[in-house]
């Protein structure tokens, strides 16, 4: 047998009118699988795969970590008020320039100070998606794709 051990099926296609069969080994079968997925059934892509996914929870936990520690200011009325926060957009620090401070003027400063808290938290989620960003680049993917968890 010069094909490899491979014989024909025992029943004649013209008979049945059916596709020809043939029978091989296992070994063979086998050989054959793991020769058309890498090798390896496919298990050492996955491998690293899985590998990879590890690499990249552990890198979003660091990073989780590191937006707890990266401040970003807002601000309104030309830094009459201003905001501090995370990068995850926790609020940690206002200041208010006494200047603003008048009965009259309670309203305005009311919304300056809601503009400053605004304008932090929009900062904050803009520096998390760079970060986000610089952190998917670092692992050969698409700068704008959504991590899950963040």
């Amino acid at each position: 047998m010069g094909d490899g051990g491979v014989k024909p099926h025992p029943t004649p296609v013209a008979d049945t009118g059916a596709r020809a069969y043939l029978t091989v080994s296992f070994e063979q079968w086998r050989e054959h699988m793991l020769k058309g997925l890498g090798g390896l059934g496919g298990l050492g892509d996955m491998g690293k795969m899985m590998k990879a996914a590890q690499e990249m929870q552990g890198k979003m936990a660091a990073l989780q970590d590191e937006l707890d520690t990266m401040m970003v200011e807002g601000e309104s009325g030309a830094g009459l008020v201003k905001a501090t926060a995370n990068a995850k957009g926790v609020l940690t620090g206002l200041t208010i320039d006494p200047s603003i401070f008048s009965a009259e003027d309670k309203e305005v400063v009311e919304d300056l100070i809601l503009a400053a808290i605004k304008d932090v938290q929009s900062r904050a989620q803009e520096r998390t998606r760079v970060e986000m960003g610089k952190l998917a680049e670092s692992m050969g993917l698409p700068a704008d794709m959504n991590l899950p968890g963040m």
